[in-house]
Order: C-alpha cells, then structure tokens, then sequence
C-alpha cells in the first residue's frame, strides 16, 4: 500500500483481523451493520443498587422501537438497522412482535443474585441460545453484528461477572452505573461481594462458566455471550459496546476461546470493570470517551474506525500500481 509500513497504526490490526475472518483480502466493508439490543430486568434491583424503577427497562424498550434513543440517533447517522430482543423484560408493555422487536423471553427478570443463583443452568443456556439465534439471522444479510443492552441494574450483574472470571476485587469492578451516590455505590459492592463470594472460584471449563453465569449474571449477558458465538460461527465481524458486553464476552470467551477472533471493543467504558475485562479478553479499545451509557452506542461510534480499516484495504493504491518509488 502506497504509506509507510505500519503507518495506519491499530486500524492495520484491525484490517488484518477482518480479512481473518473473511477468509479473504481485502475484507469486504463490514456494511450493512445491525445492532441488537438485547433486554432484560433484575432481581438484584430488589437490593437498591440504583434509584432507577425497573419499569424503565420496558419504557426503554418502547422507546428504542420509537426511535427516540441514542442509539437509534447513532444508529441511524450510520445506516446500521436496530432491533431489540427482548430475553427477560419483568414488566408487560404493550408493543407486539414486529421485525425491529423480537420477543424471547426466557423468564421475566432474573431472581435476586445477592441471595441466590440469577436463573437456572437450563435459562442461562436458553439465553445464550437466544443469542446465537439472533446473531446467524442477523448475519444472514448483515456485514458486521454490533452489540446492545438495556436492563436497569445490570451494571451489577456485569461487576460480578467481571470479578468471578478475573478475579479483580469487587471494589475495583463496581461502578456507579446510572450515576449512583456513594451510599448506593457501597451497597452495590457489598452485593457483588456475596454474590461472588458462593462461587467455588474461577470458571476453568465451559459447564463452570455456564454455571457461574447463571449464579450471578444476567439475561442480556447470556443472550450477548451467544451473540458473540454466533457471529463467529457466521464469520461476521462483532463489534462490542461496554461493560455489559465486556463481562458477556468473557463468558463467549470461556465456552469458546477462538470466538474472540471475531470480535472489536468499540470503546472503553467509564465503568472501572471495563478495563480489567479488555485486558483478560486481549482486546484493545478503538476509542475511549468515558462513554456509560449502553445501548450500542459506543461500539455504534467505532463503526467508522472500522469501516475505514477494511476500505484502506480495498481502495488504497499499491506502490507498484500508483507507480510510487519505495524506500530503499
């Protein structure tokens, strides 16, 4: 290519990964893009580990079918199509299935992961299911899968999740999530703290790390976990939002190591978790703008960087065809 060797910097790693999972290079452009956003409640709320009602979570929902959220904002200044999963949403709304809505709901919520497992060895397993079931219809006619969540509460989740495949101390993954005060904050870790605490310790193999995920984690983290798995079955590039998929994509991570080829970190999230997930997952982040918000967004803005990594690839001139004098 007509530029000093290494000169793109991380857009060349990332050039090179997406001809990896093509099979071929140059890589096609990772278009059209379809985030899903996958939903879900927790019992964990029950704790007051956020000042948010956990209706919100279903507000959302209609909201995202409405248009009127951030990510349908990014979503649509880039083309990329939406549509919502919803994997355990607790309180009924009154939006039918449709092709931007698809109900799969395995049960309404989790149970309360501060006192006991979050769902069944059987939900969990469902749940990843729903995943890998949307990301191979998704791939179907889509050139790279982006990652969302909605679940209010489920920061909580994701920090124990963090701590039980990492090992990092539950004040360390914790953050305030919504914006929580500090009481609520300490409460929040005290939660994590026990839930992690029943574990028998780190996952080794896939049946521990399915089990350590359905006794402190979340339904939209078993259904991005499967998203991650499906999308490499389908070599279709997926492109990771924050720390909801951070700690499902250590989940992929421990059912299938190689299913992390497939996958970007589109940003590093604000959330403190985040970067000891990236760094046991080996990924490294395409932007870092203290983003919290979810949703997609992030990795939805890191669309670009990515987009333009596989058209350097197909568009750049080569010195021998731009007839450019190489260096001696």
């Amino acid at each position: 290519m007509t530029k000093p060797p290494g000169s793109l910097g991380v857009l060349e790693d990332v050039a090179a990964q997406l001809a990896g999972i093509a099979g071929n290079c140059p890589a096609p452009l990772p278009a059209p893009a379809a985030v899903a956003v996958f939903a879900a409640d927790h019992g964990v709320h029950a704790q007051g580990v956020t000042p948010w009602p956990q209706e919100v979570t279903a507000q959302m929902v209609a909201n995202f079918l409405a248009g009127g959220a951030v990510v349908n904002a990014f979503a649509a200044q880039l083309g990329a199509d939406v549509v919502v999963v919803d994997v355990g949403v607790a309180t009924p709304y009154a939006v039918e299935q449709t092709d931007r809505l698809l109900r799969r709901s395995v049960r309404p919520g989790t149970a309360d992961l501060a006192v006991g497992p979050a769902m069944t060895l059987d939900e969990a397993r469902r749940a990843v299911e729903v995943g890998i079931e949307v990301a191979t219809a998704l791939a179907a006619d889509h050139g790279c899968l982006v990652s969302g969540d909605m679940g209010i509460a489920n920061t909580t989740a994701s920090a124990a999740l963090i701590c039980a495949f990492t090992g990092t101390p539950a004040p360390a993954a914790t953050g305030r999530g919504t914006g929580v005060d500090d009481p609520t904050l300490a409460r929040k870790v005290a939660v994590v703290e026990r839930a992690v605490g029943r574990l028998p310790g780190r996952p080794g193999t896939p049946e521990e790390a399915l089990a350590t995920l359905a006794e402190v984690g979340g339904l939209e983290h078993a259904a991005i976990a499967g998203f991650v798995l499906g999308a490499a079955a389908a070599r279709v590039p997926v492109l990771l939002d924050g720390v909801i998929a951070g700690s499902a994509a250590l989940v992929a991570a421990a059912l299938c190591p190689t299913a992390l080829q497939y996958a970007l970190a589109g940003h590093s999230s604000a959330e403190p978790g985040h970067a000891p997930a990236l760094r046991a997952l080996g990924l490294r982040p395409l932007l870092g703008l203290d983003l919290r918000l979810g949703e997609g967004t992030g990795a939805l803005l890191a669309l670009p960087l990515v987009a333009s990594a596989a058209r350097a690839l197909q568009d750049v001139a080569t010195f021998d065809s731009a007839g450019v004098t190489e260096k001696n």
